[in-house]
């Protein structure tokens, strides 16, 4: 618990990882700003919190410029400043072969996982350098595709990979602004976008095999741990995947 409470922005917050992330950030005691297209799905996580009083729902499209300011522009009204951002929201393409991917799939998946991630990124840097106490912190989920793709996932992994580049420069970036980026890279964490992972999925051979998948509770753990470090110290890319999953290694 914080002296006094700190303001996080969890994007895609209604599901998932970001569900998750934003429970455990209420549980820790944080204010936090819940973002995502539907606002039903963000009322319905802070109901599951039990702590309405210290948080927010706001529909965003984080592919919109002006509806991720807005975003921004609502939690500075509400809580006076932003501590954290978990640039969060995500989407995936359709699991076709790469030459029946539409332009619109592939556009799609650019516009949320890295236009999307880019403005959010540059919103909490414009809020985070002009408040005081200065700075803040980023995380960007990266996600393990920001490594090593599946297959039939190359809308997915370039934007993954695309993560990678911002959180490094940003990173850099940030220091003069005492705003400290980093990366959080998951692998099978049992949500719904990874359920599919327990029915059997295509492996790099052609394989279709049943994967491993772990709570997703302990992913909003290392987001907290990672939200906790005091500014000096920055986690700058944090792996946390299903120990069986097969990553490391061929297969």
């Amino acid at each position: 618990m914080h002296s006094s409470p700190q303001i996080a922005i969890v994007t895609g917050a209604g599901s998932g990882v970001g569900k998750a992330a934003a429970l455990a950030l209420l549980k820790d005691g944080w204010q936090v700003v819940l973002a995502g297209r539907r606002v039903a799905p963000l009322d319905e996580v802070i109901a599951e919190s039990g702590a309405a009083a210290r948080a927010l729902a706001v529909s965003a499209d984080v592919s919109d410029e002006a509806s991720v300011k807005a975003l921004f522009d609502a939690t500075v009204h509400k809580f006076g400043r932003v501590d954290l951002l978990f640039n969060n929201a995500g989407v995936n393409a359709p699991g076709v072969p790469l030459e029946e991917l539409t332009l619109a799939q592939w556009k799609s998946v650019v516009d949320i996982n890295l236009t999307g991630m880019f403005l959010c990124i540059q919103a909490a840097f414009r809020v985070m350098k002009d408040q005081s106490p200065r700075g803040g912190r980023i995380i960007n989920n990266g996600s393990i595709s920001a490594t090593t793709p599946r297959p039939n996932s190359i809308a997915y992994t370039a934007t993954k990979h695309g993560v990678s580049g911002l959180t490094k420069t940003a990173s850099l970036d940030g220091r003069k602004y005492d705003i400290a980026v980093g990366q959080i890279d998951i692998g099978n964490a049992a949500t719904d976008m990874a359920m599919r992972m327990a029915k059997g999925v295509i492996q790099a051979n052609g394989d279709i095999a049943i994967e491993p998948l772990m709570d997703v509770n302990i992913v909003g753990q290392s987001v907290v741990y990672m939200a906790n470090l005091p500014l000096e110290a920055n986690v700058m890319f944090h792996t946390v995947m299903a120990t069986k999953m097969p990553f490391a290694g061929r297969g």
